[in-house]
Order: structure tokens, then sequence, then C-alpha cells
């Protein structure tokens, strides 16, 4: 009997967490609809907003639109593990209100899990778009396929789960850990590289929005809490199975300095500098010592 999950259209679920999300809204839903592959439902997970996004989501006469309507403000993740439970596709995909897709990202990774069986994930390059300025840039020039825990943790390559198709049986094995407000994408994929083999399309599929409000700029000090706890939690297992975990400790080290240099205090930044590796990366920190304030943000763009 053939695998469902092999079927010539097989139905995938989009599951899109909403919290006051009416800014960029439209853009979102309107880049599922576009589609190219038609065959999918879209999880509209609305958590708690106060906004119009309910009003924006109901404009559209879309049977594929399913709403759900939280009875409380739950973390990310939580709203997320809660979204999968209404999902009935054999793919899953994420996409948050502010970012959006281009027409045919699904018929694309589609056809990549068709040429390979094994893979349980296929996601994409993308684009990070400057909303203020209208300016976008290319995150990636190559990225890795098949197992790829040790590349993940060299460099977290995926960035943004909006470009990420999954295979639904991964969800059998792991969820999104509720503990998590930032670095969840980051914990999931990681554990689940351990046991699956990832595809990708290197062309960017999708565009991730900087506004000033995402969640990830504005609450960095959380960030690096979150990635120091991920440490103290999982270096022992990794080590232990002869993964480098150099990648994350420099990754931390990296928001520590951008952290002292948002918070315009640059000497303390100039202190963590010292302690980072003699890379590119550290001589780029230094020029930042010479960048005024109201441009640092710009500069850790770019």
């Amino acid at each position: 009997m053939k695998n469902k999950s092999y079927l010539t259209e097989p139905l995938v679920s989009v599951i899109v967490n909403c919290h006051n999300g009416e800014k960029f809204l439209k853009e979102c839903l309107d880049s599922v609809v576009n589609q190219t592959y038609k065959k999918w439902e879209l999880i509209f997970w609305d958590n708690f907003s106060k906004d119009s996004s309910k009003e924006i989501f109901m404009q559209y006469n879309e049977k594929r639109f399913k709403y759900f309507h939280a009875d409380k403000f739950t973390s990310l993740y939580t709203a997320r593990n809660l979204a999968l439970r209404k999902a009935s596709g054999d793919f899953i995909s994420f996409l948050d209100t502010d970012d959006f897709w281009f027409e045919k990202k699904l018929e694309k990774q589609l056809k990549v899990f068709n040429h390979n069986r094994n893979l349980g994930i296929v996601y994409s390059n993308y684009y990070y778009y400057f909303n203020k300025s209208k300016i976008k840039k290319v995150i990636n020039k190559k990225m890795p396929t098949g197992k790829i825990t040790q590349q993940l943790l060299k460099h977290y390559n995926i960035g943004g789960i909006l470009t990420a198709l999954c295979r639904r049986d991964l969800f059998k094995k792991k969820i999104f850990e509720n503990n998590y407000e930032i670095i969840g994408d980051f914990d999931f994929f990681l554990n689940v590289s351990n046991f699956t083999y990832f595809g990708c399309v290197q062309e960017p599929l999708a565009t991730y929005r900087l506004h000033g409000e995402n969640t990830s700029l504005k609450k960095l000090d959380l960030q690096i809490k979150e990635l120091e706890y991920w440490l103290d939690q999982n270096k022992d297992i990794y080590l232990k199975n002869n993964y480098s975990l150099n990648g994350v400790f420099i990754n931390l080290q990296s928001l520590k300095i951008k952290k002292c240099f948002l918070d315009g205090n640059k000497y303390r930044g100039l202190i963590e500098i010292f302690k980072f590796p003699l890379t590119i990366k550290k001589l780029k920190f230094l020029l930042i010592f010479f960048v005024p304030k109201r441009k640092t943000q710009t500069f850790f763009n770019w």
C-alpha cells in the first residue's frame, strides 16, 4: 500500500500564529492564497488578539481557511503546539503574520520530497526585508542538506521557521518546547536533525520582515538567557556524541556584544569583543565601536 505522504497531491497544513498581527496580515495571507500548489489548509491560531486581525481574516471567502481563537494568551511555542492539534495535513509548515512566501514555495519544496523519500524536512533560502528602507538581502549563499546536526551547531542556517516544510510524522517524536519564547525553532530543528534528513531549495522562497518590533530584537536579553539555558541542558549530550559546540558559544558571545552596543554600553561591548575568537567577524565588531548609536541596529543587520 502506498504511503499517503507520497501521494501526488498531499495536503499541506499552513499554521499561522497571530497575536495582534493586523499590520502585515493581508500580505501574509495573500502569499498563501497565491500558492501555485493548491492542496493546502490554513490553520489560523488567533492567540488572543485585541486588534482587527480576526476581521481581516474573515474578509477572505476561502473554504481552506480555518479559524481558531485561544481562550487566553499563551507563549508562541505553546500556541504552535495547540495549532498543530488542529492540522490535518501530511505536511506541516509555519508562517508568522509579518512574513510572506513566494508563490512557488510549496510546489518547489514538494518536488524535492518526491525525489527523496527519506527527507523529513525541506527548507529554503530566504530574504531579510528591511521594512523601513525597503531593502532586502539574501541570507545564505549555500545551505547544508542530509544529516546536518553539526552544521546547525556551527551555524544555524535554517534561520526562520517560515521556510521549513515538515513531514507530519516528525511531530509524533518531537514538538516545540513550551518554556522557550525565542529559540524554540533552534531547539526543535536541532532535535529532529538527530533522526531525520534535511533537503533544501537553495533559492529564496520566503521573506522575513524586519520592522523593529520583532521579538528576537526586542527581547535580546531573553534570547541570551534561553541560549545559556539550552547549553546548560544540552551541552553534555552533544559533547558526548562528539559534536562541537563552538558555533553555539560564538553565537552566544555575538548576542552579548550586540546587546552591549544596542544598550549604548560601548566599553562593556569592547571587553566582550576581546573574548571573541580572532575572525573577520571580530574585526567587524571592532568597527562598530566607531559607529554612532543611532546606526548600531542597521550595522548589525548588515
